[in-house]
C-alpha cells in the first residue's frame, strides 16, 4: 500500500458498532498515513496501572473496587499523553476554561480510541482538545451478525479467523500450531443483538453532538474493503 502525507494535523475519532471493523480501519489508516498515531484510553490506563504512575495508582483503586474509572481521570491520561508528545502545551490542564491549542504539525495527527463513548464525555473532551473529524462507520446489522457467526478464535494466541474471508488453512485448526479453534463464549446471536441495541442507544446522542460541531462524516459499506477507499479519499480531501 502506497503511503500518503498529511499537510495538517488530523485529530480523528472512529465511531462504529461492535463488529463493524474499527480496528481494521485504524490499522489501515496508520499504514497509509505514517504521521497518524493511535491514542487508546484503554492502553494508557493499563500502562499507567502497570507502571504505577500517580494516575495509574489512583485509577487502580477504582478498578479493584469494581467501579468505572471516572471520566476526569481518563481525560487526564489522554492530556498527559498529548503533552508528552508535545502535541499540546505542557501548561494545559483539564481544568482550563478553553481547549488546549493543539499543534498544527501533521505529525501531531492521531486516532483517539476508547473515548468518548457518550455525548457528555464528548463535551468534556471538547474542553480539552478540538477533534476535527469524527467518522461514523456503518455496516448493516445482518452483515455484522453473519461475521460473528463465522468467527473462530485460537484462544491461547488470540488469533482470529473468519470462515467467510479469512479461513484457516485447515478447517477448525490454527494455522501456526494446528490446535483446535473455538467460539468465543459471547459470540452468540442474542448477545450480539443486545450489544448492538445498546450501542445504538448510546451512540446516537454522541453522533448528534459531533454533527452539531460540523465534524461528523458518515461512511457505509458491507465490508471493510468497501469502506477503506472512501475513508482514504475523505482524509486526503480534508488533510492532504
Amino acid at each position: 500500500m502506497a503511503t500518503k502525507e498529511f499537510k495538517k494535523a488530523a485529530r480523528i475519532i472512529l465511531v462504529g458498532a461492535p463488529g463493524v471493523g474499527k480496528g481494521t480501519q485504524a490499522e489501515r489508516l496508520m499504514k497509509r498515513y505514517p504521521q497518524l498515531s493511535a491514542v487508546s484510553s484503554g492502553d494508557l490506563l493499563r500502562e499507567g496501572v502497570r507502571s504505577k504512575t500517580p494516575l495509574g495508582l489512583e485509577a487502580e483503586t477504582f478498578i479493584r473496587a469494581g467501579n468505572l474509572v471516572p471520566d476526569e481521570m481518563i481525560l487526564k491520561l489522554i492530556l498527559n499523553e498529548l503533552k508528552s508528545k508535545r502535541w499540546v502545551s505542557s501548561q494545559s490542564s483539564v481544568t482550563d476554561i478553553s481547549p488546549a491549542e493543539p499543534s498544527k504539525s501533521p505529525s501531531a495527527s492521531f486516532i483517539l480510541d476508547g473515548f468518548p463513548r457518550t455525548a457528555m464525555q464528548a463535551s468534556r473532551l471538547d474542553s480539552l482538545i478540538p477533534i476535527n473529524l469524527v467518522v461514523s462507520l456503518i455496516t448493516p446489522v445482518n452483515i455484522i451478525l453473519s461475521r460473528i457467526a463465522s468467527r473462530w478464535v485460537h484462544a491461547p494466541s488470540g488469533r482470529v479467523y473468519n470462515t467467510d474471508f479469512n479461513a484457516p488453512k485447515a478447517a477448525g485448526k490454527d494455522d501456526l500450531t494446528g490446535e483446535p479453534l473455538t467460539k468465543r463464549a459471547d459470540d452468540d446471536e442474542e448477545t450480539w443483538k443486545l450489544r448492538l441495541r445498546k450501542f445504538d442507544e448510546t451512540s446516537q446522542p454522541l453522533l448528534e453532538h459531533y454533527d452539531r460541531k460540523g465534524v461528523l462524516w458518515t461512511v457505509k459499506g458491507d465490508s471493510s474493503d468497501e469502506i477503506t477507499p472512501q475513508l482514504f479519499q475523505e482524509l486526503e480531501s480534508r488533510f492532504g
